[in-house]
C-alpha cells in the first residue's frame, strides 16, 4: 500500500475532526488557523481562534477592523508580524478581490504573510486542490521516513523535501491528506517520545528500521544568542494610570502598545531627573528574560510614581488604567509584568 493510502486509512480511523477550524470549513477560516498555527501549538491556538472568529466572523469584518483591535486579539500568541500581515492581507483581498479569497497559488502566495506551505494548505483543505504542504510537522515526518541526514532548514535539503512531498501526493482527497500529514506529525511522529508503534508508516520508515528515530530530524546548528538589556519605565500617575507608547510597525512588537523603553541607564537617568522625582518614588523590579529567534531580551523594569498631576512628563505616549491597558494589544511579557505589579500600584494610589 502506498504512503498516501496508508496515511489516509489511518486518518479515517484516528484523525482529528473536531478542531474548530474544521467546522464550517471556508478559505477564510482555514487561512486564519494556518497563520495562527505557524510556530504555535494547537492547544494554544484554539481559544485564540475561537475569540478571533467571534469578533471577526468574516474576511470583511477583519478588513474593516482597526489594527489595534486585531493585535489586541493576537496579544499573547507571539510573532506579531503574523497578525499585522493577516490584517493587511484581509484589506488587500477586500480591495482586490471584492472580499472573495483568491483560488490560485500565485494569487494566494502574493498576499502578505503567506508562504508556499500556507498557500498549499489553503488550496488543499479549503478548495480541495492538489497542493503540497511542508510545515514543521510534515518536515519531521519526511525526515524520519527517508532518514534525511541534514538539517531541513538548509535550502538544498528543503527543496528535496518539497520534491518528495509532491511525489507522495495522492490523486484525490487532497484536503484529508494535508490534514492527515499534519495530524500524524502532531500526534504520533512528535519531536520527543514519538509513538512509532502506532504509526501507519512504521514498516517503511528508514529511521525506525535503523533504530535511529531520535536522531531525526537533525537540529538546527546552535548559535549563541546575544543578550540585549533594555530599561522599561512604568510611569504611574495619581489615578493609577500608566503611560504606554505604540511601537513602530517594524521591529519587535510592531504595532503593539508597550512601556517606554530605554537603551541604558544614562538615557533613563536623564528622564528621571527631568521628572524631578524623589528617590523613594523609584522602584527597581526583578529583571525578566524574554527570548526571540535571534537574541535574548532582558527587561529591566522600573516603577516611577507621580506625587502630583502633570500633563507633560517628557515621556511620549498615552495614559491608560490597567483595565484599559489589558484591552490593548500588549506584548506577552509586558502584560505579565503589569499583572504582577497590580498590587503595588493599587496600594500606592489607594
Amino acid at each position: 500500500m502506498s504512503f498516501s493510502k496508508q496515511l489516509l486509512a489511518w486518518f479515517d480511523e484516528n484523525g482529528r475532526f473536531d478542531l474548530p477550524w474544521q467546522q464550517n470549513k471556508t478559505a477564510y477560516r482555514v487561512w486564519v488557523s494556518e497563520i495562527m498555527l505557524q510556530q504555535t501549538q494547537v492547544t494554544t491556538v484554539i481559544p485564540y481562534f475561537e475569540r478571533f472568529m467571534l469578533s471577526f466572523p468574516s474576511l470583511e469584518d477583519l478588513a474593516k477592523a482597526s489594527q489595534d483591535d486585531v493585535l489586541a486579539h493576537w496579544s499573547g500568541l507571539g510573532y506579531y508580524a503574523r497578525g499585522r500581515n493577516l490584517h493587511k492581507a484581509a484589506q488587500l483581498v477586500q480591495e482586490t478581490y471584492s472580499g472573495t479569497f483568491p483560488t490560485t497559488f500565485d494569487e494566494i502566495v502574493a498576499l502578505p504573510g503567506i508562504g508556499r506551505s500556507t498557500a498549499g494548505a489553503i488550496l488543499s483543505i479549503a478548495y480541495q486542490q492538489k497542493a503540497t504542504i511542508l510545515d514543521g510537522n510534515v518536515k519531521r515526518v519526511l525526515c524520519r521516513y527517508d532518514a534525511v541526514e541534514a538539517w531541513a532548514g538548509l535550502k538544498p535539503i528543503e527543496q528535496k523535501l518539497w520534491e518528495r512531498a509532491e511525489e507522495l501526493m495522492p490523486c484525490n482527497r487532497y484536503d484529508d491528506y494535508s490534514q492527515a500529514l499534519m495530524d500524524l506529525g502532531a500526534t504520533l511522529c512528535k519531536r520527543s517520545q514519538p509513538a512509532c508503534g502506532r504509526c501507519p508508516l512504521v514498516n517503511e520508515c528508514k529511521a525506525f528500521s535503523t533504530d535511529s528515530v531520535a536522531k531525526f530530524p537533525y537540529s538546527k546548528p546552535k548559535i549563541d544568542k546575544p543578550i540585549r538589556p533594555k530599561l522599561f519605565l512604568i510611569l504611574v500617575d495619581l489615578d493609577g494610570k500608566i503611560r504606554l507608547q505604540k511601537r513602530p510597525q517594524k521591529g519587535i512588537w510592531g504595532g503593539l502598545w508597550s512601556l517606554p523603553q530605554f537603551d541604558g541607564e544614562t538615557e533613563f537617568k536623564t528622564i528621571v531627573s527631568e521628572l524631578t522625582l524623589s528617590a523613594q518614588d523609584l522602584l527597581k523590579l526583578k529583571n525578566i528574560k524574554h527570548s526571540f529567534t535571534h537574541y535574548h531580551l532582558v527587561l529591566q523594569p522600573r516603577i516611577l510614581f507621580w506625587k502630583k498631576h502633570c500633563s507633560h512628563t517628557g515621556v511620549m505616549g498615552k495614559d491608560f488604567s490597567l483595565s484599559q491597558a489589558y484591552e490593548l494589544g500588549l506584548p506577552a511579557p509586558i502584560r505579565k509584568l503589569l499583572i504582577s505589579i497590580e498590587g503595588q500600584i493599587n496600594v500606592k494610589n489607594s
